[in-house]
């Protein structure tokens, strides 16, 4: 194992986890379903924290859903969760236009469409003031065009991105691209770097923060990926929980080259509950 401290959770630190814990904060795509499918013993484990008293916060990166679309995929998988549980890099992303006053006069880039004909020439709304970019399974030349124009050309228009995800599990069978590929389509593009609003990005901890009333080192990030979930936790000063069962092997983990070690790792969720209950 590359350096110290990364522990396989087991009945003893399991317990002391548990103990040390206000609030779980979850990631969801590769911890809680893979696509449609949700992880064997996630419902029970779930459960059980709740009777114990412990919050639970499910932040993820996707983008592709409002809250209450998201609360409406926890109940088709027989979970109830509230719409104010749930943080998303969407959701993130609304936030930050809102903690910077963002003027009403000015607009987000909306869906477009591509046309290609002869010597095109493409007309773009010089009032846009935010492009913000996340997972688009439909992304085209025509967006990625739009996008540039407004950011390279209207003066102070903001380039946003909810998240910088490699991949992710929008299916149980295999990784798909995540909105990481399309965020880099724009920075080839347009030359800048963009505002990262979802993990690791400190924003959104500075609203759970103002939400929830729980000092850090009392929560603990389980997530699937270390860059953005383990990142995100270790960056707070919060406990970290790897599973395994999404994104992130053990070799990655133990590779020499990685250098971001969680607190604990486990192959799921429900892992947990069966060290705590034997």
């Amino acid at each position: 194992m590359n350096g110290g401290g990364v522990e396989l959770l087991n009945a003893g630190n399991a317990t002391a986890l548990f103990h040390s814990v206000d609030a779980f904060l979850f990631d969801c795509d590769g911890v809680i379903w893979k696509g449609d499918k949700l992880i064997d013993g996630v419902y029970d484990t779930l459960t059980f924290l709740r009777s114990q008293g412990k919050k639970l916060v499910f932040v993820t990166n996707n983008s592709s859903k409002s809250r209450r679309q998201f609360a409406s995929k926890f109940l088709s998988l027989g979970i109830s969760v509230s719409q104010d549980e749930i943080f998303s890099s969407s959701f993130a992303a609304a936030m930050y236009l809102k903690s910077i006053e963002f003027s009403p006069d000015k607009k987000e880039d909306g869906k477009k469409m591509i046309e290609l004909k002869e010597n095109p020439f493409l007309e773009h709304d010089k009032t846009v003031g935010a492009v913000v970019i996340g997972l688009d399974q439909y992304i085209n030349f025509y967006k990625l065009h739009y996008a540039t124009l407004c950011i390279r050309e209207n003066p102070g228009c903001l380039f946003i991105a909810t998240n910088r995800d490699a991949v992710g599990n929008m299916t149980d069978l295999q990784e798909w691209p995540g909105a990481g590929c399309m965020v880099a389509a724009l920075c080839g593009s347009t030359e800048k770097e963009p505002i990262v609003v979802g993990k690791p990005s400190a924003f959104m901890m500075d609203f759970l923060l103002k939400k929830f009333h729980v000092d850090t080192s009392r929560m603990c990030m389980v997530g699937d990926r270390l860059d953005t979930d383990i990142l995100f936790g270790q960056s707070a000063g919060c406990k970290t929980l790897l599973v395994l069962s999404g994104v992130t092997t053990l070799p990655t983990l133990q590779d020499s080259a990685n250098n971001i070690l969680p607190d604990y790792y486990t192959d799921k969720v429900s892992d947990l509950l069966q060290l705590l209950r034997p």
